[in-house]
């Protein structure tokens, strides 16, 4: 079959403190939740109804079958999800004090078996079929994974909606200057590039958000999202026109999983055929829905709850 959104790249577990406002070294209880950014995404377009599946591995333990086990709850196909032997599955800690101070740490040394993702490994095509693909910076940090997301773009030759999530995480690369050589490699084969102002100012060298949009475009893809945290999004099309999304009033329990919500809604939006400004609209609504929650996979709205929240902004305007 070919899927609405077929995601690639990163899969883990994410350990929650049940606690806010305090370290680690203090928390007494944790919540465990899928994790992975792409993994994530794939999960919030399945809950705005698309069929989605994600290209992945997992280690060879319990945590593997767990994310097959909450990928199948979720709705998201795991068909492509295979097993490594190299490292356990990731685990990700993180620290939550709001609003805006999330710190995070990535257990996934000596290396993530995401990164071990293969280019003999792919199904093309499901790569060429899928109606959007996504896929992130992090897939670029490693061999073979770099090799296997850039084949799988070339495979692609923008056929659909093939969306590049900058998603720019140093402690990822042990060269970072090599990220903005991969990053403008898979710039050409994408029709949408997706990411914040450090992320632009890695892919582009431009931090100003217009000039950022710009530099995207100019690199080849044919709609630019940036995203400016509480100063809301811009996103600009190839004829140079912008749409500017003001924030969504929220009461800011965990950022870290608005991002994907804010993906996966993005997808549903571009594929209902939505104009940029009412995708994107959409879109940092449902990212401001699970920025107001402490679990990011079970937070995930349904179209529905994001409309709900569009009308209750627009209503106290």
């Amino acid at each position: 079959m070919s899927f609405d959104v077929l995601t690639m790249g990163r899969v883990g577990v994410d350990v929650y403190p049940l606690q806010t406002g305090v370290g680690l070294a203090d928390v007494t209880s944790f919540g465990k939740y899928l994790g992975g950014s792409p993994t994530n995404v794939a999960v919030a377009a399945a809950r705005h109804g698309r069929s989605t599946a994600v290209i992945t591995k997992t280690g060879a333990d319990p945590f593997g079958a767990f994310v097959r086990r909450a990928l199948g709850d979720y709705g998201v196909d795991s068909r492509f999800v295979g097993t490594s032997d190299i490292a356990p599955t990731p685990v990700t800690f993180c620290e939550i004090f709001p609003p805006d101070d999330f710190p995070l740490y990535f257990y996934r040394q000596p290396k993530a078996p995401d990164l071990e993702i293969r280019r003999e490994e792919l199904d093309w095509d499901a790569v060429r079929d899928a109606r959007v693909l996504w896929m992130t910076g992090t897939g670029l940090s490693e061999e073979p994974s770099r090799t296997a997301t850039l084949a799988a773009l070339e495979h692609r030759a923008k056929a659909g909606i093939t969306v590049f999530d900058l998603d720019w995480r140093p402690m990822f690369w042990s060269d970072p200057a090599e990220a903005r050589k991969g990053y403008a490699l898979a710039l050409r084969h994408a029709t949408v590039a997706v990411g914040n102002l450090d992320e632009c100012e890695v892919a582009t060298g431009e931090r100003e958000p217009y000039a950022a949009a710009e530099a995207l475009l100019a690199a080849g893809v044919e709609l630019a999202v940036v995203k400016q945290g509480p100063k809301g999004v811009i996103a600009m099309d190839r004829d140079g026109t912008a749409a500017e999304i003001p924030p969504v009033p929220v009461d800011v329990v965990n950022g870290l999983g608005a991002g994907d919500a804010f993906g996966g809604a993005l997808c549903h939006g571009l594929l209902s055929g939505w104009d940029t400004h009412r995708a994107v609209s959409f879109a940092n609504a449902a990212g401001a829905l699970v920025a107001g929650e402490l679990a990011c996979s079970d937070a995930m709205p349904t179209e529905s709850e994001v409309n709900n929240k569009l009308q209750e902004v627009n209503s106290a305007v």
